[in-house]
C-alpha cells in the first residue's frame, strides 16, 4: 500500500535539517557575517584597504579646502529698522440723510519690539469735515502677540480742538481677533475706546471683515456733543477681493448708533441717533 506523498516530503525535510544542524554542530562551524574592506575578520585579522584605483588622483589639500569652506555667517536682521503704513478704509459712506468719506490708517517705523506707532482717522458728512483726529505712540512688545502704546491725541473736529494723554495695548486674541484697547486722558475726562476686528478668509482671495468699535467718556463735553457714559457703537462688515495683498477692494455695511446724553445733543443739533450705512473703497498697504 503506497503512503500519501505530502506526509513523506515533510518527514524528509526535517530529518534532512536535523542531520544538517547536527553536522555544522560537530565540526564546529558557525554562520559568517560579511566582511567589509578594512575591517577585521571572524579570526580578528585586519584586512588591508582595498588600493585606490591609479586613475583616480590623490585627494589635496585644496580639495579639502574647496569642499569644506569656510562659511561667514549672514546678517541678522532683529535690528534692522522696518516700516508699515495700513491704509485701513479708505471708502465711501452712504446713509439715509448724508453721505461722505471715511479714513482709517494706521502705521509704525521702527525695529521688532519698539516701534513709532501713528493712527489717523477722519469723517466728512455732506462735503463737511465731521471728525479728524491724529495719534502717536511709543510701542513696546509686551508678550508675543502685544504690544503697550503711549504718547498722545489730537482731535482737530468736531468742536475746539482737544489734547490727550493716551496709553493703551494691541494685538492679536485668542483665535486671532485684532484688538485695540486705549485710555485717553484731557482737559475733557478721560475716554476710553475699544476696537476688535476679524479677517475671515472666504477664498484665498475673498475676505470677511467684522469689525465693533465702542466709546465710553468719563465725563459730559457739551461743545463737542459728547455726553457722559456709553456714547457710541458702529458695527459692520466688508467684504473685500483682493486683486494683490496690498491692493483690495471693498464693499459693506456699517450700523452706527449714539446713546445718552450723546444722543440728546444730536437730536437737538438734527442729527441722526443710529441708522445703517452703505460703504465702498479700498484697503492697501505698503
Amino acid at each position: 500500500m503506497k503512503r500519501p506523498l505530502i506526509p513523506r516530503l515533510v518527514v524528509a525535510m526535517v530529518f534532512s535539517v536535523g542531520v544538517h544542524g547536527a553536522s555544522a554542530q560537530h565540526e564546529g562551524h558557525q554562520p559568517q557575517k560579511p566582511v567589509s574592506p578594512g575591517s577585521t575578520d571572524h579570526s580578528g585579522h585586519q584586512k588591508p584597504a582595498p588600493e585606490r584605483p591609479s586613475f583616480i588622483p590623490a585627494v589635496s589639500d585644496e580639495d579639502r579646502k574647496a569642499a569644506f569652506p569656510d562659511v561667514e555667517g549672514h546678517p541678522a536682521h532683529d535690528r534692522a529698522a522696518n516700516y508699515f503704513v495700513l491704509l485701513d478704509q479708505f471708502e465711501w459712506q452712504a446713509g439715509r440723510h448724508s453721505s461722505g468719506i471715511n479714513l482709517d490708517s494706521k502705521g509704525w517705523f521702527g525695529w521688532d519690539r519698539d516701534r513709532l506707532w501713528f493712527r489717523a482717522e477722519g469723517d466728512s458728512e455732506n462735503g463737511d469735515v465731521a471728525a479728524a483726529e491724529a495719534q502717536l505712540f511709543y510701542g513696546r512688545q509686551i508678550s508675543r502677540w502685544w504690544d503697550l502704546v503711549a504718547g498722545v491725541r489730537q482731535d482737530l473736529q468736531p468742536g475746539p480742538s482737544r489734547t490727550f494723554a493716551a496709553i493703551g495695548v494691541q494685538g492679536l486674541a485668542p483665535y486671532w481677533f485684532e484688538v485695540e484697547g486705549t485710555a485717553y486722558l484731557g482737559s475733557s475726562g478721560v475716554h476710553v475706546r475699544g476696537e476688535v476686528e476679524y479677517e475671515l478668509l472666504l477664498t484665498n482671495r475673498l475676505v470677511l471683515q467684522p469689525l465693533l468699535e465702542v466709546e465710553i467718556f468719563g465725563k459730559s463735553d457739551p461743545e463737542r456733543g459728547i455726553g457722559a457714559g456709553l456714547s457710541t457703537t458702529e458695527a459692520g462688515f466688508r467684504i473685500r477681493y483682493e486683486f494683490r495683498r496690498e491692493l483690495a477692494p471693498y464693499i459693506g455695511v456699517t450700523w452706527n448708533n449714539k446713546f445718552g446724553r450723546t444722543a440728546d445733543f444730536a437730536e437737538a443739533a438734527g442729527e441722526d441717533t443710529n441708522g445703517a450705512r452703505f460703504v465702498t473703497g479700498l484697503r492697501l498697504w505698503f
